[in-house]
Order: C-alpha cells, then sequence, then structure tokens
C-alpha cells in the first residue's frame, strides 16, 4: 500500500514537471502564439465592412494588410473602383492566443472589399457638342458615331474622320479632322530640261486660256465637314452614364426639333413663310403668340418663332452639280410714282427658258444654302415677266374700336339670323352699346345714316379710293362731305339694322370690292 502511494506521487510530480515544460517550450518556440506579458491589448480581432478576416498581435498589421488587400482588388480591374473599406478592431490582453497567417487575412480582407464594391469607373470618352453630350466607352466608340453622322450624307463614300489633337487647347482635348480618301499624292515625274521644258509650259500655258467644257469639272462631294465645334476628353464613369453606341449614333443624326427665329421682309404671307420654312400655316400660328389667325397682318421686321428639325450635329457640304432645267429670268420692275404700292400692271408676261448649269452648291444636312453656277449653256432663252408698280404708302388702317370681342370673321357663313348674309363682308366685334366708334382711316364721309340691313352705318372714302364702312350703329357722330382724321370719333356703336346683339361691324373696300380687313388694320 505504502509502494502504491508513492509511485502516485512520483507520476503526479512527473506529471506536472512535463507540463510546465511543455507550456514553457511553446510559449518561447512554437509559432504563432504570443507570451503573456501585462501590456495591455496584445490580440486583435479584425473586421472589414462588418465581415470577421482574421487576428494579429498589433493594429499597425491590420492597416498594413487592408492596404495591401484594396491594392490587389483594385488592380484586377484596369478601371477605376470605388470599394467600401471599413476597417474595425477589437483588442484584448491575452495569455496566448493564435494569431491567423498573412495571406489568409488577406484572403479574407479581399473577399470583404469584394463585396463592398460600390461602383467601377470605367475609362470612357465624353463627347461635346454645343450643349449636348454624350458618354462613350471607347475613343473607337467616338470615330464610329462620328462616321455615321457624316456617312448619312457622303453618299460616295469619298470622306473619313479622323481624331485629332486640339493645339488651341492647353489640356488633351481631341476634335475632328476630315480626310478626303480620294485623293491620291502622285509621283513626281523627272523633271524635264531645256526646248522641252519650255515647250512643256507653253503648252500649260495654252491650255489654262481655254474654258472649260462640261467634262472638265469634278463634279460629286467636294468638300465636307461638321458645323459645329467637336470635342472629346478621356473620362472615368460608372457603367450607368455610358450611352450605347447604337443609342448615341441615333441621338446624333435623328432630327430634333430646334427653335429658332424667321424674321419678315418686304412683301411675306403667311403662306409664303410656310412653304420657305416647310411648317403648315397652323403650326406656326400655335407657335407665336402674337398671331391670332392664319389672317393675321405681318409686320416688316417681325421675329416669328419657327420650330425646325435639325440634327445635334449637322454636316455641311459642297457638291459640283450638272443638270438641266427650265429657268425663269428674273422679274423687270417698273417703278411709279403716282401709283400705291398695291397697285400693279403686268405689261409683259413670262416664259421659261431652258438650259444646261455646272454649279457648287452648299448644303447644311440635306438643306440647301447657296448655289453658285460656274457655267451654263442656254438652250432657250427666258422671257422675263415686266410689271409696273406702285411706290407711293398708301393710307393706313387701325381697329376701330377699343377692345371687343371678335364674333364672326371675313368670308363664307352660316346666317347667324333671319336675313343676314351667308357670305360676310367685314368683321364683327361684340361690344355694348354706345362704345365710342373710331375712323379707322382718314378721309371723308360719303354716308352718314340709315343703310337697310346695316342700320345706321358711316362711310369713309380715303385718298387712294378706298373707302371704310361701320355699321348697327346706334348713333352717328358725323356728317356726309365732313373731313374726319384717323382716330377721330364717328359713331356709337349699336344693335340696329339686322343684328344679334351690340356690336359693331366693319368693311375695308379697295376698287369698290370688299377685302378682309383684317389683313390690313
Amino acid at each position: 500500500m505504502k509502494n502504491k502511494k508513492t509511485a502516485h506521487k512520483k507520476y503526479k510530480f512527473t506529471y506536472i514537471k512535463t507540463t510546465v515544460f511543455t507550456l514553457f517550450f511553446c510559449t518561447l518556440f512554437m509559432k504563432g502564439y504570443i507570451p503573456f506579458e501585462r501590456t495591455g491589448e496584445n490580440y486583435f480581432h479584425i473586421q472589414v465592412n462588418g465581415r470577421e478576416v482574421g487576428t494579429v498581435g498589433q493594429r499597425e498589421q491590420a492597416e498594413e494588410l487592408l492596404t495591401l488587400a484594396r491594392r490587389n482588388v483594385a488592380s484586377e480591374s484596369g478601371e477605376l473602383v470605388f470599394m467600401e473599406a471599413d476597417l474595425a478592431l477589437e483588442g484584448e490582453e491575452v495569455l496566448w492566443g493564435k494569431i491567423d497567417s498573412r495571406e489568409d487575412i488577406v484572403a479574407g480582407m479581399e473577399e470583404a472589399l469584394r463585396a463592398g464594391i460600390r461602383e467601377t469607373m470605367h475609362r470612357s470618352y465624353t463627347m461635346k457638342v454645343n450643349e449636348y453630350i454624350v458618354n462613350l466607352a471607347s475613343v473607337d466608340e467616338v470615330a464610329q458615331l462620328l462616321q455615321a453622322a457624316v456617312d448619312k450624307y457622303d453618299s460616295e463614300g469619298k470622306f473619313r474622320v479622323d481624331l485629332v489633337y486640339d493645339n488651341n487647347r492647353e489640356f488633351s482635348v481631341l476634335t475632328t479632322s476630315m480626310v478626303d480618301t480620294s485623293l491620291r499624292t502622285e509621283e513626281a515625274e523627272p523633271e524635264k530640261a531645256g526646248v522641252q521644258s519650255f515647250l512643256d509650259s507653253l503648252g500649260q500655258e495654252t491650255d489654262s486660256g481655254e474654258e472649260k467644257g462640261f467634262e472638265d469639272y469634278a463634279r460629286g462631294i467636294l468638300t465636307m465637314d461638321f458645323s459645329e465645334k467637336v470635342e472629346i476628353v478621356e473620362s472615368y464613369l460608372p457603367a450607368s452614364q455610358l450611352t450605347p453606341l447604337p443609342e448615341a449614333i441615333e441621338q446624333v443624326t435623328k432630327d430634333q426639333e430646334v427653335a429658332s427665329e424667321y424674321e419678315v421682309v418686304s412683301g411675306d404671307t403667311l403662306s409664303e413663310i410656310a412653304i420657305k420654312v416647310n411648317i403648315p400655316m397652323d403650326d406656326i400660328v400655335a407657335m407665336n403668340d402674337s398671331l391670332e389667325s392664319i389672317n393675321s397682318t405681318l409686320q416688316i421686321g417681325q421675329k416669328l418663332v419657327i420650330t425646325v428639325p435639325e440634327p445635334e450635329l449637322s454636316v455641311t457640304r459642297m457638291e459640283q452639280n450638272y443638270y438641266e432645267e427650265s429657268y425663269d429670268a428674273d422679274i423687270i420692275y417698273i417703278d411709279r410714282d403716282d401709283w400705291y404700292t398695291y397697285q400693279t400692271k403686268v405689261d409683259q408676261q413670262p416664259s421659261a427658258g431652258f438650259r444646261k448649269v455646272i454649279a457648287d452648291v452648299s448644303y447644311v444636312n440635306d438643306k440647301e444654302v447657296a448655289r453658285e453656277i460656274l457655267k451654263e449653256e442656254i438652250l432657250k432663252e427666258a422671257v422675263p415677266k415686266i410689271v409696273e408698280r406702285g411706290t407711293k404708302t398708301p393710307p393706313s388702317y387701325i381697329k376701330p374700336i377699343s377692345g371687343g370681342r371678335q364674333t364672326s370673321g371675313f368670308g363664307p357663313r352660316k346666317a347667324p339670323t333671319k336675313g343676314a348674309s351667308t357670305y360676310h363682308k367685314g368683321v364683327d366685334w361684340a361690344t355694348p352699346t354706345g362704345t365710342p366708334v373710331y375712323a379707322s382711316c382718314g378721309g371723308t364721309v360719303a354716308k352718314a345714316g340709315w343703310g337697310s340691313g346695316y342700320g345706321y352705318v358711316v362711310y369713309i372714302n380715303h385718298e387712294d379710293g378706298s373707302q371704310t364702312r361701320y355699321g348697327h350703329l346706334s348713333k352717328v357722330l358725323v356728317k356726309v362731305g365732313q373731313t374726319v382724321k384717323q382716330g377721330e370719333k364717328i359713331a356709337l356703336s349699336g344693335s340696329t339694322g339686322v343684328s344679334t346683339g351690340p356690336h359693331l361691324h366693319f368693311e375695308i373696300l379697295l376698287n369698290g370690292r370688299q377685302v378682309n380687313p383684317l389683313n390690313y388694320l
């Protein structure tokens, strides 16, 4: 029994010694464990973006390893990468603890960073034309876009768009250069000397003095360029801001509604303007508050808003064209100072001629903007139209009342009451009885009194032979033969004669025939 106790004590002592030795050995020599020292926090748990990625023995190690991990993730793409990189360390003081390897920690950090990538910024190219901006994925796409804009008008496939650096800009900005691919650099011929050189130069001088024939002209597209300045810069953008090439081509080449101005010139009418700008008259009226209807009077110099279709990037070109056409000679005008400007007389009717032509024609997109005839051959001479026209300014007309609401215009209508005309020869404005009526134009009173269906009426004759009439009056304030000035009060409005209510009926007669007053006020 005593021997057993002695053996047990010996065994226990040996176990304790072995344990102490083992702990001492591990503390000094085993990799991955740190000795216990009373120095505060010496064991740190690392979290990146809220994810546990390993443990280290020093704070600085975690920051160093995160920098390495970020560099590795960023190098996986040739683009700029924006990622979340929230590093959190939880420290504690331990006797011993297992530290993870650098490789394992970096791998864990990379995985957490990839999950936190917000957006990849792609190397891209931004093209600007006036206020229009489009972002494309590569410089090749920019070139394809610009070439598509040119190809829309280059039916011959002669011109290529090159991108070159803009020397006028301080920073690296690309712009466009148009290249005519049909031009070839011819090899220089060996120089000739002596008599042969003199004879050749003499021949060239003789040839240069001869008039060019139609077959000597180049014809086709001569020049092509963009109307607007094109600027391209390199940028880094997220994929969401890049425009696919087909969509960009459609945006740049498709006609967009662009507001512009048209200035009224002498002789313009709304119908003629509509033909010039290829927009219906009703649409022009809708665009302009200054126009009440298609019958509104236009003033020289008046600015009209005209919305025309244009692409974002316009292309200019000049073509040399041969054509045969009928043509009209310019009208010959003979001015008559004793006639009013609306008086004309045709002395000779025109007759079209026929000719062959070579001309340089300039276009902006599909719109012709200039034409220069280089050579023509008249096959049949055109006969000009000869017109006599007056230069004397005719009397002007003003609206004969202040305010009023137009209730009936000039022309065909449904009779508003029994006995009323179905073709209205003037214009009506509804206005309360007793509203002052003024002379639209100065002249001599030709009639002042009762006028059948007109009720009380005033007629005024004007110096150019025209006449104005004012009907359905409640009171006449002038007498026959009296001279009145423009704007002078001549009557009060009413509802006499064939009338449906208080209003003023107003007419203008030229050469004894009623015309639409709204065209002359």
